[in-house]
């Protein structure tokens, strides 16, 4: 079985690197994450890197190392050019814009929980029309956020040199409409949702209801002076038959 840990020598330019790594989440150490710990030892980002071992680069971030024949001990080498000072000053503003996407996506995430716990029933009924409104108001903000972060790295003006830099805010760009889609396709859940509670609810407004003075009219002439009968609304409608003022009760049979 491989090793879920190893020690490799990684040679870039004169330097030679010791370089340890670990499989994410218990597997086996995989090229990414060589390269991320190159990235920290040499400074080289990981899109500059190219990793080479008896001859041959390793392109496949995905792929284990094992799979390449890495072992424990093995010897490779690196070549890439670190970024410009100005370079990295540029990257840690598109890093900063990046935990903000991360925050606004974690509350894009929660709205969309919330709505589904909704959907299933988590909620009474007669609080669910107010539950929504909230929720639209949520992702509309959400919305908000992101199209403001699509604006922060729109005034970003990076120089045709700054690759890494260049990579980076195209990905985050793409990342940033992919969330705004997903508030959109949340925000129409919720309409339909509400559009569907608020038809129940014009529904059951135009069922017949008697009247309260019909009602207590009722429940005086069928008393019989004694025990008052307690009719629900249905009951009523389905028990007794009103003839007009001052009329009598027909009770349906049982």
């Amino acid at each position: 079985m491989a090793e879920q840990t190893l020690t490799v020598t990684v040679a870039y330019g004169s330097t030679k690197h010791s370089i340890t790594v670990t499989g994410q989440e218990g597997g086996e150490a995989t090229v990414k994450d060589l390269s991320d710990a190159l990235a920290q030892a040499t400074g080289v980002p990981a899109p500059s890197q190219k990793i080479i071992f008896k001859g041959k680069s390793l392109k496949d971030m995905e792929e284990n190392l094992s799979n390449f024949g890495v072992k424990q001990g093995c010897k490779l080498m690196m070549i890439g050019k670190r970024n410009s000072p100005e370079e990295e000053a540029e990257l840690k503003k598109l890093k900063d814009i990046e935990k903000s996407v991360e925050q606004a996506a974690k509350k894009l995430e929660k709205v969309d929980g919330e709505l589904t716990g909704l959907k299933n029933g988590f909620l009474a009924k007669d609080l669910q029309a107010e539950a929504l409104v909230k929720l639209d108001h949520r992702v509309k903000v959400a919305a908000e956020q992101f199209m403001k972060i699509l604006e922060q790295i729109d005034l970003l003006s990076l120089p045709e040199n700054f690759n890494d830099c260049r990579l980076k805010k195209k990905g985050l760009v793409k990342t940033v409409q992919d969330f705004l889609a997903q508030c959109d396709k949340v925000e129409a859940g919720i309409s339909d949702h509400l559009a569907k509670i608020q038809s129940k609810n014009l529904a059951l407004a135009d069922l017949p209801v008697a009247s309260s003075s019909k009602q207590a009219k009722a429940l005086r002439m069928t008393s019989s002076g004694s025990v008052p009968f307690s009719f629900s609304p249905n009951m009523v409608r389905n028990m007794v038959k009103l003839m007009g003022p001052g009329a009598s009760f027909i009770m349906a049979s049982r």
